[in-house]
């Protein structure tokens, strides 16, 4: 009976630290998105690379890990849960910013233009670093919360998929396979909609706009991917440790009361 119960805390407590990584990173992400680029370009057989990837990428590959970790152990309707959580949580952070920017503030603080009612700007043509704050979230929110439901969408069917099709077997091609294509989906979508739905993506006027546009989408996937391929060692430890961390035998998923219940059948 102890070691049941024991068991059943396990699986309670990890499940809730996967969850709280994947939501507090989420939220995390989408406050910072692109308040900042950050330059990773490199020279490369005497050509340079550009690679330029928003802050807010940085962070963005532990959601992976963190619903292939759920998907794995879990099982696909709790990963789908999380998923539909943090789509909420994105709801949340809007919420905030908005009834943030809502209220009134500070008189000495925020000097507001009698005739308009908007705020006026400082000697270096800046708002508040809040309104700053506030107009890029929303610009990285809008486009983040549409990219992840696709992205997100995609990795737990696609990982759910490979996982039925090789009977629970070769964790490396579903963990892999799965979130290669879901970030492809992922970066593709956010960066066409932060530029051309939110209008918030730094961009060169004097420069042609595709050649642009590719390089931040180039540039986050590849960052991304190159994560996804490193973080493959890891989870297969994670899983391994695991598993009789949790009483879990390999071909079983923890099912709504936190039992073990067989893995489905492979798919003809």
């Amino acid at each position: 009976m102890n070691g049941a119960m024991d068991y059943r805390l396990r699986r309670q407590r990890v499940f809730l630290v996967l969850a709280g990584i994947f939501l507090g990173t989420l939220a995390l992400l989408n406050i910072l998105g692109i308040s900042r680029f950050i330059d990773l370009s490199f020279t490369l057989f005497g050509s340079e690379i550009p690679m330029v990837v928003a802050v807010g990428v940085l962070p963005y590959p532990i959601t992976f890990i963190c619903t292939d970790l759920i998907s794995e152990l879990y099982g696909r309707k709790r990963a789908s849960e999380v998923v539909w959580v943090g789509l909420l949580l994105n709801v949340w952070v809007v919420f905030l910013l908005w009834i943030g920017g809502a209220l009134p503030g500070l008189p000495g603080l925020e000097a507001v233009d009698p005739a308009t009612g908007e705020l006026l700007r400082d000697e270096a043509d800046r708002v508040p670093v809040f309104f700053e704050i506030r107009t890029l979230a929303f610009g990285a929110v809008t486009a983040s919360m549409i990219a992840y439901l696709f992205a997100q969408w995609c990795d737990v069917q696609l990982f759910h998929f490979w996982k039925r099709l090789t009977d629970g077997k070769y964790l490396w091609l579903r963990n892999n396979g799965s979130t290669v294509i879901s970030q492809l989906v992922d970066t593709v979508c956010v960066i066409l909609i932060t530029h051309f739905y939110a209008g918030a993506l730094y961009i060169v006027e004097t420069d042609a706009l595709w050649p642009q546009l590719f390089t931040y989408i180039a540039s986050g996937y590849v960052f991304k991917l190159t994560v996804a391929l490193v973080d493959t060692g890891p989870i297969y430890l994670l899983v391994a440790w695991l598993r009789p961390f949790l009483g879990i035998a390999k071909n079983e998923e923890l099912g709504p009361g936190d039992e073990p219940v067989q893995v489905s059948s492979p798919v003809n």
